[in-house]
């Protein structure tokens, strides 16, 4: 589920019972959206076009600017310093 090895061990129980509950069907779609959102927001993700957009940046400056993550196929940049 996770590749990520600097995750904490909190980070991984959390990870684990969310996929527990989501397995269980006791998760619906809506409270996974709601959790990703919620996790969005304290990261401040947004899109690398847009954080370069949003900072007159050009979009080869994002690239190094920021930690940028790549999740659901798209590039995030981490802005939560």
């Amino acid at each position: 589920m996770n590749n990520n090895k600097n995750i904490t061990d909190l980070g991984t129980k959390c990870c684990n019972r969310i996929d527990q509950f989501a397995t269980s069907g006791q998760l619906t779609n809506d409270d996974l959206v709601q959790i990703i959102e919620v996790a969005g927001s304290y990261l401040n993700l947004t899109t690398r076009s847009e954080y370069a957009r949003q900072h007159k940046i050009s979009y080869n400056g994002a690239k190094g600017f920021r930690r940028n993550i790549k999740l659901f196929g798209a590039t995030f940049v981490i802005d939560n310093e």
